[in-house]
């Protein structure tokens, strides 16, 4: 329930908003919204969630600053599943899908990933971050205030480095959280051509000496046909595993090789995309508490048919995160609210359900259990939208709904 305690302190609150509604998120089910809302904050953290007559004073001597406001609040939105951190763009690919060419076929003619990785190798680093904000300023213009960044497009052991240093550079220069996943097992790079098992063996050997840096948060793979092997994956995850690090996955996109039940077994905090998931390997991730992370940028983009398991992963109680998937080949997406949107068209997700797998349960995908809701206590991370019903940010299709999102209790768009 929605907890209406004040954070105990004799030292005024940097900030509080009255007036607007507030979608706490703070129950199971529902909103939990608080009509006529008061929202404090001091030193990056929550200090008030409730109604407005609920507060323990006059606003003016609660607060330094205080702010009428209208509309809605809602957590900050979380993008749980990103690869912002990239060089050049492929749009050609885009064109060349529409005449008719399949993600396989681009991949295995050397475009696809391996066209960015060319672009990453040769971007330096400061290059790579100018060309990576832009990115990351227009998911936060549209709510967002913690990112997911993975690596993946490096593919050795310095250009890795160089994308997990980017990412964490992100979140300095914006204020926000950043959690930075190892995605070298992504796809195979050039040099070990027919080599996969060695090229994993020297993923694993670059794993222990970027975590060693502070650079890893998760590790991540690829586990298709086009990417890596359920095996290789194991020895990804075995790596991982041994430094205590947590696993997700990218799983079951163009085909059903176990890569969820795989994630679960490693008690993954996520397999993503699973449109081809199986429902044993949705049992397993109830099992494991791994959440299914739903990918509708990358689903509309290559205008896929094969639904994920919607109704087995609401059956057996698997959370549902939605995230942008924000890459440069396969869902060039600048708007997590606009993923929440796609969610609710492609999967039938009803708002409440994005908006919770835009925040509680993409926090969760992360690790994060400190985050995602409006609670006292929390992280001061929110966003102020001009609308009517929370629905509406389902509802439009772009637009700039956001009036003000703070990170930490400031506002960062």
């Amino acid at each position: 329930m929605t907890d209406t305690a004040t954070l105990a302190s004799t030292r005024p609150w940097d900030g509080l908003i009255l007036g607007a509604a507030l979608a706490t998120l703070d129950d199971d089910t529902g909103y939990a919204e608080i009509t006529d809302g008061a929202l404090g904050w001091r030193d990056g953290v929550l200090t008030f969630v409730g109604p407005r007559d609920a507060l323990p004073d006059a606003p003016s001597r609660l607060a330094r600053e205080v702010i009428e406001a209208s509309g809605w609040i809602t957590p900050g939105l979380v993008d749980c599943h990103t690869h912002l951190v990239f060089a050049g763009d492929r749009a050609r690919e885009f064109e060349m899908r529409l005449q008719g060419a399949s993600y396989e076929a681009i991949a295995r003619a050397g475009g696809g990933i391996l066209s960015t990785v060319r672009a990453i190798r040769e971007a330096g680093e400061d290059e790579l971050l100018r060309q990576s904000l832009p990115r990351a300023r227009a998911l936060l213009a549209d709510g967002a205030t913690t990112l997911e960044i993975k690596s993946g497009y490096g593919l050795d052991f310095d250009n890795e480095r160089k994308m997990l240093r980017v990412a964490r550079r992100v979140g300095e220069v914006l204020g926000v959280t950043v959690r930075t996943t190892y995605l070298a097992a992504h796809a195979l790079p050039p040099e070990y051509n027919d080599r996969a098992d060695d090229y994993i063996d020297a993923a694993c050997e670059w794993l222990p000496r970027l975590h060693a840096e502070g650079l890893v948060d998760a590790v991540d793979a690829f586990c298709e046909g086009i990417g890596f092997s359920p095996a290789q994956t194991r020895r990804m995850f075995d790596a991982a595993r041994a430094l205590g690090l947590p696993v997700k996955l990218h799983a079951d996109q163009l085909s059903d090789l176990g890569g969820a039940a795989l994630a679960a077994e490693f008690d993954g905090l996520s397999a993503d995309h699973v449109e081809h998931t199986s429902d044993d390997s949705v049992r397993a991730m109830a099992a494991h508490g791994t959440v299914a992370v739903l990918l509708p940028g990358a689903f509309h983009v290559l205008r896929e048919t094969r639904l994920p398991p919607l109704e087995a992963f609401r059956a057996h109680g698997v959370p549902m995160a939605v995230a942008t998937d924000c890459n440069p080949g396969t869902s060039p997406l600048l708007s997590l609210r606009q993923a929440m949107q796609l969610s609710c068209t492609h999967f039938r997700l009803t708002p409440e359900e994005a908006l919770r797998g835009a925040t509680v349960h993409a926090a969760r995908a992360l690790g994060l259990a400190d985050r995602g809701v409006l609670r006292v206590g929390a992280p001061a991370d929110f966003v102020q939208w001009q609308v009517g019903h929370p629905a509406e940010l389902c509802y439009w299709l772009g637009g700039g709904l956001a009036r003000g999102v703070y990170a930490g209790g400031c506002r960062v768009a």
